[in-house]
Protein backbone atom coordinates (compact mmCIF):
# COMPACT_ATOMS: atom_id res chain seq x y z
CA UNK A 1 0.00 0.00 0.00
CA UNK A 2 1.32 3.44 -0.93
CA UNK A 3 0.00 6.61 0.66
CA UNK A 4 0.27 10.15 -0.66
CA UNK A 5 -0.69 12.96 1.68
CA UNK A 6 -1.46 16.48 0.52
CA UNK A 7 -3.26 19.65 1.49
CA UNK A 8 -0.94 21.12 4.08
CA UNK A 9 0.08 24.75 4.11
CA UNK A 10 -0.05 28.02 6.00
CA UNK A 11 -3.36 29.00 7.58
CA UNK A 12 -4.37 31.69 10.04
CA UNK A 13 -5.68 30.78 13.45
CA UNK A 14 -9.42 30.23 13.31
CA UNK A 15 -9.30 29.12 9.69
CA UNK A 16 -9.84 25.74 8.07
CA UNK A 17 -7.80 23.28 6.08
CA UNK A 18 -8.54 19.90 4.53
CA UNK A 19 -5.87 17.25 4.23
CA UNK A 20 -6.13 14.37 1.80
CA UNK A 21 -4.43 11.01 1.69
CA UNK A 22 -4.70 8.91 -1.44
CA UNK A 23 -4.03 5.19 -1.15
CA UNK A 24 -2.88 2.93 -3.95
CA UNK A 25 -1.81 -0.66 -4.28
CA UNK A 26 -3.51 -3.30 -2.11
CA UNK A 27 -6.26 -0.97 -0.98
CA UNK A 28 -8.71 -3.87 -0.71
CA UNK A 29 -6.64 -5.07 2.25
CA UNK A 30 -6.97 -1.88 4.29
CA UNK A 31 -8.63 -2.31 7.68
CA UNK A 32 -8.28 1.22 9.00
CA UNK A 33 -6.64 4.51 8.14
CA UNK A 34 -5.48 7.11 10.57
CA UNK A 35 -4.03 10.58 10.86
CA UNK A 36 -1.19 11.36 13.21
CA UNK A 37 0.77 14.54 13.76
CA UNK A 38 4.22 15.39 14.99
CA UNK A 39 5.20 18.83 16.17
CA UNK A 40 8.84 19.85 16.33
CA UNK A 41 10.52 18.15 19.25
CA UNK A 42 7.48 16.04 20.11
CA UNK A 43 6.51 12.44 19.57
CA UNK A 44 4.06 11.47 16.87
CA UNK A 45 0.55 11.58 18.29
CA UNK A 46 -2.78 10.13 17.26
CA UNK A 47 -5.34 12.47 15.73
CA UNK A 48 -8.15 10.36 14.25
CA UNK A 49 -8.88 7.08 12.51
CA UNK A 50 -11.60 5.57 10.36
CA UNK A 51 -12.64 1.96 9.78
CA UNK A 52 -12.16 1.54 6.05
CA UNK A 53 -15.25 -0.61 5.50
CA UNK A 54 -17.68 0.41 8.23
CA UNK A 55 -16.78 4.09 8.31
CA UNK A 56 -16.78 4.31 12.08
CA UNK A 57 -14.43 6.93 13.48
CA UNK A 58 -12.24 7.48 16.51
CA UNK A 59 -10.73 10.79 17.66
CA UNK A 60 -8.31 11.92 20.25
CA UNK A 61 -10.44 13.67 22.86
CA UNK A 62 -8.77 17.06 22.60
CA UNK A 63 -9.62 17.42 18.90
CA UNK A 64 -13.21 16.22 18.90
CA UNK A 65 -15.52 18.83 17.43
CA UNK A 66 -12.79 20.65 15.50
CA UNK A 67 -11.35 17.88 13.31
CA UNK A 68 -13.34 15.44 11.18
CA UNK A 69 -12.02 12.34 9.45
CA UNK A 70 -13.83 10.84 6.48
CA UNK A 71 -13.13 8.47 3.65
CA UNK A 72 -14.17 8.01 0.05
CA UNK A 73 -13.77 4.34 -0.79
CA UNK A 74 -14.38 4.94 -4.50
CA UNK A 75 -11.39 7.29 -4.59
CA UNK A 76 -9.34 5.33 -2.03
CA UNK A 77 -8.88 8.58 -0.17
CA UNK A 78 -9.15 9.62 3.44
CA UNK A 79 -9.61 13.23 4.49
CA UNK A 80 -8.99 15.28 7.59
CA UNK A 81 -11.09 18.43 7.82
CA UNK A 82 -9.50 20.82 10.28
CA UNK A 83 -11.65 23.70 11.54
CA UNK A 84 -10.99 26.51 14.00
CA UNK A 85 -7.30 25.73 13.84
CA UNK A 86 -4.95 26.95 16.53
CA UNK A 87 -1.20 27.65 16.54
CA UNK A 88 -0.72 24.49 18.60
CA UNK A 89 -2.07 22.48 15.65
CA UNK A 90 1.14 23.30 13.78
CA UNK A 91 2.80 20.00 12.92
CA UNK A 92 3.64 17.57 10.18
CA UNK A 93 0.53 15.48 9.58
CA UNK A 94 0.93 11.86 8.54
CA UNK A 95 -1.62 9.42 7.22
CA UNK A 96 -1.24 5.72 7.89
CA UNK A 97 -2.90 2.47 6.93
CA UNK A 98 -3.34 -0.75 8.84
CA UNK A 99 -4.18 -4.03 7.14
CA UNK A 100 -5.52 -5.97 10.12
CA UNK A 101 -7.47 -5.37 13.25
CA UNK A 102 -5.41 -2.85 15.19
CA UNK A 103 -5.51 -0.43 18.08
CA UNK A 104 -6.11 2.56 15.83
CA UNK A 105 -4.58 5.05 18.29
CA UNK A 106 -1.30 3.12 18.47
CA UNK A 107 1.32 4.47 16.07
CA UNK A 108 3.16 1.14 16.15
CA UNK A 109 0.16 -0.81 14.82
CA UNK A 110 0.17 0.83 11.40
CA UNK A 111 2.24 -0.79 8.69
CA UNK A 112 2.13 1.88 6.00
CA UNK A 113 2.80 5.61 6.19
CA UNK A 114 2.53 8.57 3.89
CA UNK A 115 5.31 11.12 3.57
CA UNK A 116 3.69 13.76 5.77
CA UNK A 117 2.33 17.20 4.99
CA UNK A 118 3.24 20.31 6.96
CA UNK A 119 0.50 22.43 8.51
CA UNK A 120 1.52 25.80 9.92
CA UNK A 121 -1.01 27.87 11.83
CA UNK A 122 -0.14 31.52 12.31
CA UNK A 123 -1.48 33.54 15.22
Amino acid sequence: VQLQASGGGLVQAGGSLRLSCAASGRTFSIYAMGWFRQALGNEREFVAAVDWRAGSTVYTDSLKGRFTISRDNAKNTVYLQMNSVKPEDTAVYYCAAGLRSINVWDVHDYGYWGQGTLVTVSS
